[in-house]
């Protein structure tokens, strides 16, 4: 018999998200005999104990007699169980400082820690993530931020709509003035603008034919890695050569800054990638972007003007265009940001959907058969040791 337990999330600020709605538990215990789940109760859960109950699932607070231990946000130290395996979205792979003690304790408690954001296809793209509902609520988001701004039209909040087929009746009979609007990326985080985009009716226009004028209705364009980056000498873009060499590379996304109205931000970054543009280039009197949606949320990364997440209940901040300090959103002389780390819990039932029918297809069974390579690669701990490609992390867990 094989127990999987479902921990409740104690990261503030709180995570509602689950890693397996009930439903999904009752398929798996209906298609898997020799397996028992166990659940934490939790007061913050989007989906209440009593559903997990009626699932089949046993509500109980020790958790000490599963094996296999699922989270979302990094588990609470205190918390950890010694020789268990852990999955949870860990953010350590990038030395990442508040994580140091919880990467340290893990290898000390001789714990396996597999970390969702690690889990990829064999050509390095992700398997499970929330990013396509952090893109629709990021894209929500700063649609009604410059709405706000502009007082030319008003969008609820993401959250006060019960899921993601109400969110998209509130866009019946919305219609927008002739905005422009950059998306940069290409993983699941663009997805998520683009739907939001066809919902609200804007049409995409080729790079080069956005560059080149205003129209008449409101258009987005997609600027994919080849739009975004150059290499410094030869002035060319190779996709392996600047994941491997990024530093060698430099941005072409300013004549964007421009001609957009609304920046979308998706892009991965690192320390060694370029940033979009230039802290000051935001006084530049060119600069016409007044808001940015950094959804990707890399705190002074592709975005250096982004200082840092904001919440749930207050996502939008300023940034002063002369000095680049911190102002109210919405004031004249700043550009708004939009920058929250959480943004799928304001869609937390259907995120949590999603992110399990992943987790059940492509990683679970596996699993629960003894592992695979792509399970291996995503080992980032266990019994003790780092795992094979993480051993850079050595020097981050001995500090």
């Amino acid at each position: 018999m094989i127990k999987i337990g479902i921990i409740k999330e104690e990261k503030i600020p709180a995570d509602n998200r689950v890693a397996l709605t009930p439903d999904q538990c009752r398929w798996l215990l209906s298609h898997n005999k020799e397996l028992e789940i166990e659940v934490q109760p939790s007061a913050i859960r989007c989906f209440p104990d009593v559903e997990y109950e009626r699932a089949g699932a046993r509500l109980t607070e020790d958790l000490s007699g599963c094996s296999i231990l699922l989270g979302i946000k990094e588990a609470a130290i205190s918390s950890l169980i010694d020789h268990k395996t852990y999955l949870f979205f860990s953010h350590t792979r990038k030395k990442q400082p508040q994580n140091q003690a919880l990467l340290k304790s893990i290898l000390e408690k001789n714990i396996t820690l597999i970390d969702y954001e690690c889990l990829e296809h064999d050509d390095g793209q992700r398997i499970i993530g929330f990013g396509f509902f952090a893109g629709i609520v990021g894209a929500h988001n700063g649609i009604m931020a410059y709405g706000k701004r502009t007082g030319l039209y008003h969008l609820e909040r993401v959250f006060k709509q019960k899921n993601f087929k109400e969110l998209i009746h509130s866009y019946f009979g919305l219609k927008l003035p002739n905005i422009k609007v950059v998306i940069t990326g290409s993983g699941r985080v663009a997805h998520g603008l683009i739907e939001v985009m066809n919902l609200l009716g804007l049409h995409e226009v080729e790079p080069d034919e956005y560059l080149r004028r205003r129209f008449a209705y409101p258009v987005y364009t997609q600027l994919k890695g080849k739009d975004l980056y150059e290499h410094e000498i030869t002035g060319n873009y190779s996709r392996e050569d600047f994941h491997q060499h990024p530093q060698n590379y430099q941005s072409k996304f300013y004549p964007y800054a421009c001609q957009t109205d609304i920046l979308l931000n998706g892009v991965y970054w690192e320390e060694n990638i370029p940033r979009l543009f230039h802290p000051g280039d935001i006084n530049h009197p060119d600069f016409i972007i007044q808001t940015i949606a950094d959804v990707s949320d890399d705190k002074e990364g592709s975005v250096p003007v982004n200082i840092g997440s904001g919440t749930i209940e207050d996502p939008v901040y300023g940034i002063d265009r002369a000095t680049l300090i911190k102002t109210s959103p919405y004031e004249m002389g700043s550009i708004d940001i939009m920058a929250v780390g959480n943004l799928p819990n304001e869609l937390p039932r259907d995120a949590s959907r999603y992110f399990g029918e992943q987790l059940i297809k492509y990683v679970l069974s596996d699993l629960l058969q003894g592992g695979s390579k792509i399970i291996q690669r995503a080992t980032i701990a266990s019994n003790g040791q780092l795992g094979d490609h993480y051993a850079y992390l050595q020097d981050y867990v001995e500090r």
